[in-house]
């Protein structure tokens, strides 16, 4: 991992053809703490910092969203606390971890961003958007829920025996957990794992048994909690999910759509949790046209 807070001209000069497969490892000191991300795409404007899933590090993204986002806007992937290769302890709520999202960011100098946040990722934004308004710009939100949302407090026993199925099976199980299971989603599925290990050198490390286990918890405990007053929140927000996802149910994210002011909403056919992934082509293009508007 490189220790770099800065980024200097050379490098900056060819960041624009930088694809995640070879993007540089890097990192802040975030009070204290360091954090490890990666960043590419355009040298200006407002950047789209991607908050990612339970259980994922940096090379748990699609390259085909990252790149894609990346074609032409500035894209930074971050661990967060405790998470692969970033240092600290996992927080237990979803709060902290969008505090300590909101630290990063300032530690990159950013006062303005654009959030993409997919499944815990996406409960992180909503918190963000809601502590530092002023900070985000417009948000993407894609297989994720609301405080309270219906089955959220359930993804613990479905992940696990989802885990437990892969193993039994030899699967990654994000065959079971992000995709259905009719002949395209099994498709769908091997071609995204292929993606996942396109990248063969510098990869991040995974996460631990602790911070898995802190995250399921935190997921857990913003199922159970009361809902927030989305009203509030007067970012413009694209929302997307597949129609059948399992692990965060695809109603949560029609509730989203319905409870945030500025909301649009795109449900992709025969598609599970991981849903942008599946149609990554359809799905990059709707959230560069979202972006740029």
């Amino acid at each position: 991992m490189i220790k770099q807070k800065n980024v200097d001209i050379q490098e900056r000069e060819t960041m624009a053809e930088t694809t995640y497969a070879n993007a540089l490892n890097r990192t802040v000191d975030v009070g204290g703490t360091t954090f490890a991300y990666r960043e590419l795409g355009a040298t200006s404007g407002v950047p789209v910092i991607f908050l990612n899933h339970l259980a994922a590090v940096l090379d748990n993204w699609d390259p085909r969203v990252v790149d894609g986002i990346a074609a032409k806007h500035r894209v930074i992937v971050f661990d967060n606390r405790g998470i692969g290769a970033s240092g600290g302890s996992t927080p237990d709520t979803i709060e902290s971890m969008a505090r300590d999202a909101i630290a990063f960011i300032r530690a990159l100098g950013f006062k303005r961003v654009d959030l993409l946040g997919f499944s815990l990722g996406g409960m992180v934004s909503q918190v963000i958007v809601e502590l530092e308004p002023q900070l985000v710009r417009k948000m993407i939100l894609a297989g994720t829920g609301p405080a309270g949302g219906v089955g959220i407090d359930k993804v613990t026993q479905v992940t696990i025996v989802d885990i437990l199925k892969g193993y039994l099976t030899f699967k990654d199980p994000k065959h079971y957990l992000f995709f259905t299971t009719t002949a395209n989603g099994r498709r769908e599925a091997g071609k995204f794992i292929k993606r996942l290990k396109e990248r063969s050198e510098d990869r991040d490390k995974p996460i631990s048994v602790g911070a898995f286990r802190t995250q399921l918890k935190a997921i857990h405990a913003w199922g159970v909690q009361q809902p927030s007053d989305l009203s509030t929140i007067q970012q413009p927000v694209f929302l997307a999910n597949g129609d059948h996802d399992r692990m965060v149910p695809t109603p949560n994210t029609v509730d989203l759509a319905k409870r945030l002011p500025k909301s649009e909403l795109k449900i992709y056919p025969d598609a599970g949790h991981g849903g942008i992934f599946q149609f990554h082509d359809e799905f990059v293009a709707q959230a560069l046209e979202f972006l740029t508007r």
